[in-house]
Formats: C-alpha cells, structure tokens, sequence
C-alpha cells in the first residue's frame, strides 16, 4: 500500500507523456480522432497481451451477465471523449495548460463521486479540508496558467 501512491504518481506521468506524444501524431496525420484511433488500437493490443499473460482467473458467465448493460460501453465511451479532446487540444493549449484544466475536472468529479458514493465508491464526504484543497487548487491553476 506504501507503493500506491508513487504508482499513481508515474501513471499520471505516463498520462502526460502519453498525452503529449499521440497529440503530436495527431498533428501529424492531421485528425485528432485517427490520433485517438492508433492510441486505442496500440493500448488493445499491450492490454489483451497483459490480461492473457496475468490473468489466473475469468469471470464465469453469471459475472458477465450480472453486469450493467451502462458499464460495458460508458467507461469506453467516456474514455474516447476524454482522450480525442486532450489529443485536439494540447496542440492549441499547450500540454501544462489543458492538463492542469484537465485534471481540475477529474478532481471535482472525483471529490463528487466520493462524496456520493457513486458507482459503489467508498463514501469520502466532502469537508472543509477537501474544500480548502479545491480553492488551493483553483488558484494552482490561476498561477500555472498566468503569464
């Protein structure tokens, strides 16, 4: 548990670098959705080798039916947007700007999606604390996106 917390810390390096690079493609191919495409295809691709070389156990067929219609194909969905959009623009934002934007929204939905227990999270609720962090993160934003 001691390590999650440097995980997350490279997997939101990994974001930015990741981010970065296929905009750049993008801007080559001339179409951010194409830009979006390859990155899916390529993620497909590492993902099916992961899962068939660490994966002990599959789901049994009452598992595969016991989950919501909603969640086979709105996580996939939201996820293209989210990364069509960062692909589109990076290039007119710059990466600091669109990614300190980006990860604003990610935090206020989290804090909401905690606080309410969304999606069968843990119930964080919101305090003055996780408040204060918010205003401390708005300035953030101010200051990063200032000239």
């Amino acid at each position: 548990m001691a390590m999650f917390p440097l995980f997350a810390l490279l997997a939101g390096a990994a974001i930015s670098a990741q981010a970065s690079m296929n905009a750049q493609l993008g801007v080559l191919l001339r179409s951010a959705m194409l830009g979006t495409g390859v990155a899916f295809l390529v993620g497909l691709g590492f993902v099916s080798l992961a899962f068939f070389a660490l994966q002990r156990d599959f789901p049994s067929p009452e598992a595969v039916r016991s989950v919501p219609v909603y969640l086979w194909f709105s996580g996939g969905a939201l996820s293209a947007f989210a990364i069509s959009t960062y692909f589109y623009l990076i290039p007119q934002m710059g990466i600091g700007t669109m990614m300190s934007w980006a990860l604003t929204g990610q935090l206020v939905v989290a804090m909401l999606a905690g606080h309410f227990g969304w999606f069968d999270l843990p119930v964080q609720p919101i305090n003055w604390s996780r408040l204060a962090g918010v205003l401390a993160l708005a300035i953030g934003i101010i200051l990063i996106n200032g000239d």
